[in-house]
Order: structure tokens, then C-alpha cells, then sequence
């Protein structure tokens, strides 16, 4: 999902953004499916999907670092929060993740595929802000 991998800060960026995936859409029609979505909006300035709220707090409070190779996503977090991070990922059920591991203050997440474990990676750093 667009919003998902990309950071929208705007609904023009979300219009053009759409087009580009092959959807067609207006402005007027974005701004209401933006209502009926429940996309929220960031203080950074970036919509997310009100299922992802919860996954965004955790994470920019939580997670200090992310890393990926392969098909394979780590991510580390502050000591005894890995696990609760790792189970509000899998309650986003983020499209692309196979399973994750978490231990103290870390994460292994396997994806299904080198570029998914690379958007993982984006929209991590997406929710931490980085």
C-alpha cells in the first residue's frame, strides 16, 4: 500500500502517487477515502493507517536501529521491548513478513524476499522518523 512504503504528507503527493501505481483518482475522491481509510496524520506530517498508529508509537519510542540483508530484517530495540514490538508488527500483519524472532533487544524478521525485507526496512525507519 502507498502509504505504507512511502511517506504522503500531502494529498496532492497522495493524487500523484496513486497515478503513478496505476490508479485513477482526484483529490475530492482521495479526500474522502482518506476519511473512510481512518489515515491519520503523523506530528511529523506523514499519514499512516489508524491500524499502524499503535506499530508507529512503539516503534519511534522503542526501536534504535534497523538493518537488512537478504531477505532477512533486524531490528534493535530498548533492552526487555523487543518482544511487544514484535508482536505489534505482527498484529499490523505487514505484508511481505513470514514470521519474526525477538529476543531482549532484538528482532529477526524474515521476509518473503530481498525487496521486502527492504520496504520492511523503509517503513521502520519511516515510523522512527529517520
Amino acid at each position: 500500500m502507498v502509504v505504507r512504503e512511502q511517506r504522503i504528507r500531502t494529498q496532492r503527493d497522495l493524487v500523484d502517487r496513486l497515478k503513478a501505481a496505476g490508479f485513477v483518482c482526484t483529490q475530492a475522491t482521495v479526500s474522502r477515502d482518506i476519511t473512510e481509510m481512518g489515515l491519520k496524520k503523523l506530528p511529523e506530517g506523514v499519514y499512516v493507517l489508524a491500524e499502524d498508529l499503535h506499530l508507529q508509537r512503539m516503534i519511534a519510542e522503542l526501536v534504535t536501529e534497523v538493518v537488512h540483508t537478504n531477505n532477512l530484517v533486524l531490528i534493535k530495540a530498548s533492552p526487555g521491548t523487543a518482544q511487544g514490538v514484535a508482536a505489534a508488527m505482527d498484529a499490523a500483519d505487514i505484508e511481505g513478513i513470514l514470521g519474526s524472532i525477538a529476543g531482549d533487544d532484538t528482532i529477526l524478521v524474515i521476509t518473503i524476499d530481498e525487496d521486502a525485507a527492504k520496504r520492511i526496512q523503509d517503513q521502520v525507519n519511516k515510523f522512527r522518523g529517520a
